[in-house]
């Protein structure tokens, strides 16, 4: 029986959470010039200019189809909140090319034999717009420090710079002011029986 969110319904101008872990729920990122390689493997991919290698070969590009509202990068798994505006499953080679990639990197590194991430991905497609700031607000919770936690997108909301991959202003939109965003999120408590049911709405763990 196949795994929950695992078969993924890919469909134009929709929403996806993205969830995958290490293998065996064995850690991924080590050191910080981990993160900081895969936080590059974004800018490579979901950048409007397209990148090319040491040697010349020009890397794929999803940033027609690709949005990519919310990250955080755990030490053994990650979460994303994406948009994506076809139905040529984008997000599917999107996220094949950012697990191969770093698995080569990571591989290469440490000298490790077998698989750094869990065989397939886990999606869900967002069916309720009103979900997206929650899920958001949960992706941005993930780290118990999330208020100065180095390797979410949420170091970009208060941030006068935001890189060209990153789109924040879907989930902003929703929000009078970026304070009232963290107000938002702080708030979390307070919101446990709406949170409740937004996990329908989210990969499984």
């Amino acid at each position: 029986m196949p795994q929950k969110n695992t078969i993924k319904e890919y469909a134009p101008h929709s929403y996806y959470h993205v969830y995958t872990r290490g293998a065996n729920k064995q850690k991924i990122f080590l050191e910080a010039k981990d993160y900081h390689y895969f936080l590059s493997l974004f800018k490579r991919y979901l950048s409007d200019q397209k990148a090319t290698s040491k040697t010349g070969v020009v890397y794929p590009n999803y940033s027609v189809n690709i949005k990519l509202l919310s990250y955080c990068l755990m030490t053994n798994h990650i979460h994303l909140l994406i948009y994506q505006t076809d139905d040529a499953q984008s997000l599917r080679k999107l996220m094949s090319s950012l697990m191969t990639s770093y698995s080569k990197y990571f591989n290469l590194k440490y000298r490790h034999v077998g698989s750094v991430f869990e065989s397939r991905y886990k999606a869900k497609r967002i069916d309720n717009d009103g979900y997206l700031t929650h899920i958001s607000r949960y992706i941005h919770m993930n780290p118990r420090r999330w208020q100065t936690y180095s390797y979410s997108s949420l170091r970009f909301v208060f941030s006068e710079q935001c890189p060209g991959w990153l789109s924040l202003s879907e989930v902003l939109s929703e929000f009078k002011s970026r304070e009232d965003y963290l107000a938002f999120l702080r708030d979390y408590q307070e919101n446990k029986d709406i949170l409740e049911e937004v996990k329908y709405q989210l990969a499984d763990d």
